[in-house]
């Protein structure tokens, strides 16, 4: 018996480990904080993972903050829904819910404490103006005219600010740091704008909020996180956070730690991008399955473990990458192979009639969902003499090629049912055949025939008359492109026309009340997924989750 290899342990792990064998921390606190301003999605899976993941490795805590900062993109639907998804991912954040608002009273205070040491002022400069006097990346900026105002001054017109006796856009609190600084984000960034917009958590209690890069490190000291871990784009904002940590009077010093964002071909996760898709109204919402967001993730099919184990594949580096999505749907098809129920689903249907049986015959067959899964349950599937097969399943002529096809002379053996054998069939004035004519093996249900002549192949089915119709949605990739987001493309005309289709399927009388987000292996067909949502059908809805195996014509 060979042991597990072990898994490398990641650059944040190896710190951690340092840190707290160095007792430089003897407890581990890390948070998971988005913003409020759309659905999470894949990206945003593996922070979650990775946060949450680490604090549990650590026997630590992962807090869930939302870093609320701008009213006028944020809403309580989001809040609620990032809930849903953390928890539904498997995770539980430590205490209660936290909220960057919860804070704006202390941040408030510290901003003024910058004032008095002279390191914040009170800039009348318009966003234009602002943005010429910050320069470029090839040239330096200039100092606003305002930036040697007394305390005295800028104390008085942050409070009338605060008061509301200002326009939005008239003037903004900046601190004092350096208009040469080759980092942009060092030159006198503004921590305060002047909004007069209700805020999901405080009302009207302010009309002027504080930046994210303001108030995201001090966050996290208020909180005593320990290990702050955040995606690249913000390594150049880090020097910014230790600059607060070095002149305010915060209660702890939490340190930054970058690692490279998920990225995934044939996928867009910028929320700026998503709710482009959302609000033209090329998805149905931020939780349609085609939609890389969790939600639209979770109404899929996709299952928590499968995402989980993905997200652990990858690795925790200190550079950006893109995964091929076949690695995501590898985890989905492995996770779903071993834990999905079985049923049965005709999508293009073929009559049979099994003509030695009565027409009244009406069998109840009691079959478990899955093999040795007892637990996943049985369902009753009626036998009656006619039934639905695929058409496929059924050629005119035997050959080898199709050798465990349905043929006049050949047997065949329904799942979980009895063997049949085909006699003859019927066709219509355009040469369709439309009807096949069999004759069922007695003794044959779980045995084989006692003739010896053994089926070559197996074939799902459902009763004629018991069949429920349901509507299936078939989804397939959103975008044609690999890269979408890359160059100077327009992601808006990588858009796959056939990503979603609809097709009416006969399924087994047993599915058509199951529990919503219930997914099946249709036997020979995919997963599907019991929709969350009736909208506007009058039949079941199932979703398409993933096909059996990889289309590699996707890939080429």
């Amino acid at each position: 018996m060979t042991e597990e290899k072990a898994k490398p342990v990641n650059f944040i792990e190896k710190i951690i480990n340092e840190d707290l064998a160095s007792g430089k921390h003897s407890n581990i606190v890390t948070r998971f904080p988005p913003e409020p301003n759309g659905y999470l999605h894949i990206g945003h899976a593996k922070s979650i993972c990775l946060n949450f993941g680490l604090a549990q490795q650590f026997g630590g805590q992962c807090n869930l903050r939302f870093d609320d900062t701008n009213p006028e993109k944020e809403e309580d639907e989001y809040v609620q829904s990032i809930q849903d998804d953390v928890r539904w991912l498997g995770f539980q954040w430590a205490g209660d819910i936290r909220y960057t608002s919860d804070y704006f009273d202390q941040l408030h205070t510290w901003a003024i404490d910058l004032i008095k040491a002279g390191k914040a002022y009170v800039c009348d400069l318009s966003a234009e103006q602002a943005k010429e006097y910050r320069g470029s990346f090839e040239q330096p900026g200039k100092n606003s005219p305002f930036r040697d105002r007394s305390i005295e001054e800028n104390l008085e017109l942050f409070e009338k600010m605060r008061a509301g006796e200002f326009d939005e856009g008239a003037c903004g609190l900046r601190v004092k740091i350096d208009m040469a600084s080759p980092n942009m984000s060092m030159r006198d960034p503004y921590i305060y704008r002047i909004k007069k917009a209700s805020h999901h958590q405080t009302g009207d209690k302010w009309c002027i909020y504080p930046s994210y890069d303001f108030a995201h490190g001090q966050s996290d000291a208020i909180e005593g996180i320990t290990h702050s871990v955040c995606t690249l784009e913000f390594a150049d904002h880090r020097p910014l956070y230790e600059w607060f940590i070095e002149n305010l009077a915060t209660p702890a010093e939490p340190h930054q730690y970058e690692f490279g964002r998920l990225n995934i071909n044939y996928t867009v996760t910028s929320k700026r991008k998503l709710r482009a898709l959302v609000e033209g109204n090329v998805v149905n919402g931020w939780d349609d399955p085609r939609m890389p967001t969790i939600s639209g993730m979770r109404r899929r099919g996709y299952t928590p473990a499968a995402i989980r184990n993905f997200c652990d594949s990858l690795a925790v580096a200190k550079t950006d990458g893109t995964v091929d999505v076949a690695q995501l749907e590898f985890f989905i098809r492995d996770d779903l192979n071993q834990n999905a129920p079985r049923a049965m689903c005709v999508i293009n249907p073929l009559k049979v009639v099994i003509t030695n049986m009565n027409a009244d015959h009406d069998e109840t067959l009691t079959v478990p969902y899955l093999q040795d899964r007892e637990e996943l349950g049985e369902r009753d599937m009626p036998f009656t003499n006619e039934i639905f097969i695929d058409q496929d399943d059924f050629k005119e002529e035997y050959s080898k090629k199709f050798k465990k096809k349905f043929c006049v002379g050949k047997r065949i053996r329904l799942r979980h049912g009895y063997v049949i054998q085909a006699d003859g069939f019927e066709k219509d004035e355009q040469g369709n055949i439309t009807q096949v004519n069999a004759s069922l093996i007695e003794n044959t249900l779980g045995c084989d025939p006692e003739d010896g002549d053994k089926p070559k192949g197996v074939v799902h089915w459902v009763s004629c008359k018991h069949a429920v119709e349901a509507e299936l949605r078939m989804y397939d990739r959103l975008f044609t492109d690999a890269n979408p987001d890359g160059g100077k493309k327009d992601f808006m005309e990588c858009l796959n026309p056939e990503s979603l289709t609809v097709k009416t399927g006969l399924i087994e009388p047993a599915l058509a009340n199951v529990a919503p987000e219930t997914v099946f292996q249709f036997e020979r067909e995919g997963y599907y997924v019991a929709d969350r949502f009736d909208h506007s059908s009058d039949k079941p809805v199932f979703n398409l989750t993933i096909g059996l195996r990889e289309d590699k014509s996707l890939n080429s």
